[in-house]
């Protein structure tokens, strides 16, 4: 096994550990903390699924607690709730995650269900038969959403048959196709131990947890998985004419890879242009134009790719001026952020970024995704670092690249005066 400590600036307890088959076991102990919480990261998401298996990651993630080779389904719950914990799990474009929360007395329990769960779960027929229709629920339900269904047709527009752009949940026909050999399958070629990270911080010991991920996941054969494919931002629309009370709206523009050396620069942009109160899309849209009861600029960043956007909800006939007007503060913003409002945004995503410490879930989380990005966990102290380097200039200059890619349009409910692509492309260049 190969152990390392915490590099300069990150908590000197942290410490990390990689099995021989090439899962990584980090811990960081937080005094005073009485509670242990850990999680497993797996690198494989909903963009590391073939066209057939679309939905499928999702589906593995409810079935996680659907019973194994030793416990029901029942004895999974009772068995983390006996102690008092809590279990989850939750599944992104790019990653998967299982999680529990109990006493520190506790975690060997919860290391013991987690572990159960991710190498022995018995993907039992009938139990797969009740969860695909409860996923066909959860489904419905996004449908009935029109919040959520804009955003989901916002990224399949911007990425349109890719796997990236794909809806998380998958569609019903691929959710009813799904048997326990297509989990076997995609198990086998994505959930390897090279990819998986468990992370464990509060009331915990590293010895003991890595001698824990030993015996659960140990005997993992190593090997290494495919790559995901490449995600290759495009641009278009998709347009959803419903009877609704309020149109719900999302413009976007091509992000940047977390790995870029602008991301931090476009972060910091959309803060400025709608990340709070005090944005000046908020100031000129809400307060001063009375045109959207919300509005909100957004940066999603991704391993290869990323997606920039504004969102809002208004009356559909007010769509061309809060297009006008969203458009106009774009330009406005690309050409003339200050210092002043540039350190408001950086304060903000440092409270975010360091408030997120201050719990062991948002600790593991940290752990867990900058491992699997970038092999290491990065000190805050450097974070904090590259976002007081951005400069004001930086921030333009990342806006004006933003406005110069081609545009994304999602929207739904009573949409007819709603400008075409073409029209928002054309103000967007104009701006």
């Amino acid at each position: 096994m190969n152990e390392h400590f915490a590099t300069f600036g990150a908590s000197p307890s942290l410490r990390i550990t990689r099995l021989p088959n090439g899962l990584t076991v980090a811990t960081e102990p937080m005094p005073g903390v009485a509670t242990a919480t850990l999680g497993v990261w797996v690198g494989a998401g909903s963009r590391h699924e073939r066209p057939q298996e679309h939905g499928l990651s999702h589906l593995i993630e409810h079935m996680a607690f659907k019973g194994t080779c030793r416990r029901s389904a029942r004895a999974i719950a009772e068995d983390i709730e006996n102690v008092g914990g809590d279990i989850n799990a939750a599944t992104s474009a790019e990653q998967t995650s299982y999680t529990a929360r109990v006493l520190g007395e506790d975690i060997g329990v919860a290391l013991d269900v987690i572990g159960d769960i991710l190498t022995n779960s018995v993907f039992d027929a009938g139990e797969l038969a009740r969860e695909k229709g409860v996923i066909l629920q959860e489904y419905a339900a996004v449908e009935d959403t029109p919040d959520d269904v804009v955003y989901d047709a916002f990224t399949e527009a911007a990425f349109p048959d890719q796997p990236i752009g794909r809806p998380i949940l998958g569609r019903p026909e691929t959710i009813q196709s799904f048997d326990r050999r297509a989990i076997e399958v995609y198990l086998a070629r994505e959930y390897t131990p090279d990819r998986m990270v468990l992370a464990a911080a509060g009331a915990v010991e590293h010895e003991a947890i890595v001698e824990a991920a030993e015996r659960h996941f140990g005997a993992l054969p190593a090997r290494t998985a495919p790559d995901a494919e490449a995600g290759l931002y495009l641009g278009g629309e998709r347009r959803m004419l419903r009877k609704l009370e309020q149109a719900n709206l999302v413009l976007g523009l091509p992000g940047l890879s977390f790995r870029d050396e602008g991301y931090y620069a476009l972060h910091l942009f959309a803060q400025v242009l709608g990340g709070g109160l005090t944005s000046r899309l908020w100031h000129e849209v809400r307060e001063t134009r009375g045109l959207a009861y919300e509005i909100h600029a957004f940066h999603w960043p991704f391993s290869d790719c990323g997606l920039f956007g504004i969102g809002a909800g208004t009356a559909g006939a007010d769509l061309p001026a809060l297009v006008e007007v969203t458009v106009a503060c774009l330009g406005n913003a690309a050409a003339s952020i200050e210092e002043t409002e540039l350190a408001r945004a950086k304060a903000q995503l440092k409270v975010s970024l360091l408030s997120a410490l201050e719990t062991p879930g948002g600790r593991i989380e940290r752990i867990a995704r900058q491992i699997l990005a970038w092999g290491r966990v990065i000190p805050a102290e450097e974070i904090i670092a590259k976002v007081d380097a951005v400069t004001p200039e930086q921030v333009r200059a990342a806006g004006r690249a933003v406005m110069a890619g081609a545009p994304t349009l999602a929207a739904i409910g009573p949409i007819r005066k709603l400008p075409s692509l073409d029209a928002v492309g054309n103000a967007l260049k104009a701006a």
